[in-house]
């Protein structure tokens, strides 16, 4: 079954939504959304039900203001749907803070090594999501090791015990754009693990697309809320 997952940002407790990826000109999600009347993120949950929500924790990501700020609002979130979380690991040390704020962590290359994506995917097996980060057309990451083509990334991760590979093009982010399918298709047929795509999902017809080409799922945000996915596609 195809998993439409609905994504929001948190930033000082309030969900906020991404265009291409530019985490400066982030607004509050109920600003530019047909479908939410809040930027509650447990509010949110509440009145959207989705089966599976991607939170991505910018305060952690970015490194501004207090860590744990979203601490309670992902709590809230997970209590109501089945969650993954990037809080942006970067170390194995990382981890003991945020495990069990969410069903899934998700490790992006942005931040964590692939060092670390291995150590943490083995002592917390079948826990972690990895994320393939691709921005201005390159793979996103500051680690030397890190392959520069996502498939050889995906052939790495191939011998690590993860739930789910995500394809994140953080320049499609928001933007409706679409996507490259012929790409998607490879990465799909060489993955031994269920590859999601995050970025430029516009419609119910790039779901069925996705779905033909043995993409498992997709992350979706800006369709949901100008209405061009139904509601009852993440729910």
């Amino acid at each position: 079954m195809f998993r439409t997952v609905f994504v929001f940002d948190v930033y000082n407790r309030n969900a906020v939504h991404a265009q291409g990826g530019d985490r400066q000109k982030y607004r509050p999600v109920h600003e530019i959304s047909n479908v939410c009347t809040t930027s509650d993120p447990v509010g949110i949950v509440r009145e959207l039900r989705p089966a599976e929500v991607y939170i991505a924790d910018l305060n952690r990501l970015q490194g501004r203001g207090d860590p744990n700020i979203n601490f309670g609002v992902i709590r809230g979130v997970s209590e109501l749907s089945q969650t993954m979380l990037d809080p942006g690991i970067s170390s194995f040390e990382d981890v003991s803070g945020v495990l069990g704020l969410a069903e899934h962590l998700v490790l992006g290359t942005e931040t964590a090594s692939l060092d670390s994506i291995t150590k943490i995917s083995a002592a917390y097996p079948s826990q972690i999501n990895v994320s393939i980060d691709k921005k201005n057309g390159n793979i996103l990451s500051s680690d030397p090791l890190m392959p520069k083509d996502p498939l050889e990334i995906v052939k790495v991760l191939n011998g690590l015990e993860i739930n789910d590979i995500i394809f994140l093009d953080m320049d499609m982010v928001g933007t409706s754009s679409g996507f490259d399918a012929q790409f998607l298709s490879l990465i799909a047929d060489i993955s031994d693990h269920n590859v999601l795509l995050g970025g430029g999902v516009r419609d119910v017809e790039d779901i069925r697309q996705l779905e033909a080409i043995g993409i498992k799922g997709a992350l979706v945000a800006t369709g949901l809320h100008n209405g061009s996915i139904p509601i009852e596609m993440v729910r």
